[in-house]
């Protein structure tokens, strides 16, 4: 299963061209380090919600947008080689001299894949951070495993369910003040890609209508604090040559 380094980053408006450019910069030199696919996706249809949403998590200020990102791995040992080549490499500490967005708002952390369904990259991305009761990993998994090939059928070309593996609780942000996990709860970083948007709109009203997807006794996260929005990719290597 693929390994997940997952980001959540506020960004200013005025500041994307800046942004998607310096992503494009460094995109090279971490495809170097081992980074497998690298996407930076901006936020287009994020809804705010009543106690948790994306722009909660990054303490967005007015004239931000949320940008949903995300690194692939084949492995954990391989993320961690390539943060210890970043930590090291003098190009990246050029990069980090300036950034166009708030580095101590960004969230960050390793996620290791327990659903992987499909391999086509979309050109539209949902996003979503679930907060995992304790005790139900396993239920959350064959959840997610008997979901997945519905979302495949109804046009999602991807659906990746990873959940905290290298999750680290920041002075700022993180992802477990992002769901306001409580003691024992782990987080799900959880993206599905879709040709565009407008498969993506005709796949969830598909979704919604599809009796397969009824809940089937009690749930194994705590819905009222997942939240999840609509992202359409900037940056995305699968779609350039190696």
């Amino acid at each position: 299963m693929t390994y997940i380094e997952g980001f959540i980053v506020p960004v200013s408006t005025g500041n994307r061209d800046a942004y998607v450019k310096q992503a494009s910069d460094v995109a090279p030199i971490l495809r170097e380090f081992g980074v497998e696919r690298h996407v930076e996706a901006w936020g287009s249809d994020v809804p705010e919600g009543k106690v948790t949403d994306f722009r909660k998590a990054v303490n967005a200020e007015a004239g931000e947008d949320v940008v949903f990102s995300w690194f692939e791995y084949p492995s954990r040992a391989a993320r961690d080689a390539a943060n210890a080549k970043m930590m090291s490499d003098p190009r990246m500490a050029e990069i980090g001299a300036s950034m166009p967005f708030d580095g101590k708002r960004m969230v960050v952390g390793g996620f290791e894949a327990i659903v992987e369904e499909g391999s086509g990259k979309g050109g539209f991305v949902d996003g979503m951070i679930v907060p995992v009761l304790p005790g139900q990993r396993d239920a959350y998994r064959a959840m997610a495993a008997k979901s997945a090939p519905i979302f495949r059928e109804h046009g999602a070309t991807r659906v990746v369910e990873s959940i905290a593996d290298d999750v680290s609780k920041g002075q700022v942000t993180d992802f477990y003040r992002a769901v306001k996990a409580e003691d024992g709860e782990t987080i799900v970083f959880s993206f599905i890609e879709w040709p565009d948007k407008a498969a993506r709109d005709a796949g969830w009203e598909k979704l919604m209508a599809d009796e397969r997807m009824k809940p089937e006794g009690d749930m194994p996260f705590a819905g009222p604090r997942m939240f999840w929005g609509g992202f359409k990719p900037v940056l995305d290597t699968a779609k350039v040559p190696a």
